[in-house]
């Protein structure tokens, strides 16, 4: 007498290898080559209190939130990628057959790790840069972009237009916005917008972004200079860079100014100005990469927002620069 087995019990005893099926060309396969998450987990075990009913782990939301910036997805379109995308399930370590974790677990780690344990890890993946070499710091690029900020309803936005559109001076920002960190913000003469700005320096020998900050919209660049000011070398930067203030920031730093000079500027030397604006050029594209938009409100929300942004395009560098394993025997 044959013996008959249901064809869904069958199935279920087959255990797929994921790391077979995720094909070796796949980009995931060349982060996992460089970026070792299990030290980075590991330094902030103390958090893993109440992550998930099922013991998620910390590892596994490091990583899933690692994915969220990288494919630049919300909170319920990581779950459904990590419910259907193999090469998801595989890099976040779940099997085939394990449960994905509910949307509202990406928020709780999120304000489990905070701003500056992800700024901890944002650093961290430089450092080891550093010793690899990689990262010297001699030629760094300087500048800034816009982060427009989030409006609940239109009435709202339209409250502050109204109240600022004669001063444009942010006292009136705090009585009408949901957003009480964000201000308004100018470029030029007549480019607006209400929100943040993201202050960025970047190493020009190997791409990658040394330091990042936010500030709201109404921060000069100048004045955010000191925040992201490299330690030493020759730091090359648009006109906003040349003024009193971002000069004595560089010096401070131990650095020579390669700021482009206005135009009115008695020591103007304008085939010097266009070779540091050649130069500067093919770094500009770092905005290009990341968000004109801000996520999250509040300023540490969004410095948040802008250090994942930072990790997820120093990690895609590195592979372009088929950079060797950072955390090699860690």
């Amino acid at each position: 007498m044959g013996l008959w087995v249901n064809k869904e019990e069958q199935m279920s005893f087959i255990k797929y290898d994921l790391a077979k099926i995720v094909e070796e060309g796949h980009e995931l396969k060349q982060i996992t080559r460089i970026i070792n998450f299990k030290p980075i987990a590991l330094r902030f075990k103390e958090i893993l209190k109440d992550l998930g009913r099922k013991g998620y782990g910390l590892k596994l939301g490091i990583k899933a939130l690692f994915l969220q910036f990288y494919y630049d997805l919300s909170d319920r379109q990581l779950k459904k990628r990590l419910r259907y995308d193999l090469s998801f399930r595989w890099f976040c370590g779940l099997t085939i057959d394990d449960e994905v974790p509910d949307h509202s677990y990406f928020c709780r780690i999120r304000k489990r790790l905070g701003t500056e344990r992800v700024g901890e890890i944002f650093r961290k993946i430089k450092k080891r840069a550093k010793k690899a070499e990689i990262l010297r710091g001699v030629f760094s690029f300087v500048d800034s972009g816009q982060i427009k900020t989030k409006e609940t309803i239109w009435e709202e936005r339209d409250k502050v237009l109204k109240a600022e559109e004669e001063t444009l001076n942010n006292k009136n920002v705090d009585k009408y916005s949901a957003d009480k960190d964000a201000r308004f913000g100018c470029k030029g003469k007549n480019k607006f917008w209400f929100g943040y700005k993201r202050h960025v320096s970047v190493d020009m020998g190997s791409g990658l972004i040394d330091k990042i900050a936010v500030t709201p919209a109404n921060v000069t660049d100048q004045a955010g200079l000191k925040h992201v000011c490299p330690d030493g070398g020759m730091v090359f930067a648009d006109k906003q860079y040349c003024c009193k203030q971002a000069q004595i920031t560089l010096k401070f730093n131990g650095c020579h100014s390669g700021a482009i000079l206005k135009n009115n500027m008695k020591n103007k030397n304008k085939d010097k100005d266009r070779w540091i604006a050649k130069m500067r050029a093919p770094f500009e594209m770092v905005f290009s990469k990341m968000s004109k938009r801000a996520r999250y409100r509040g300023l540490a929300k969004v410095q948040m927002q802008a250090f994942w942004e930072a990790i997820v395009f120093n990690v895609r560098r590195l592979i372009v620069i088929n950079s060797p394993p950072l955390f090699a025997g860690a």
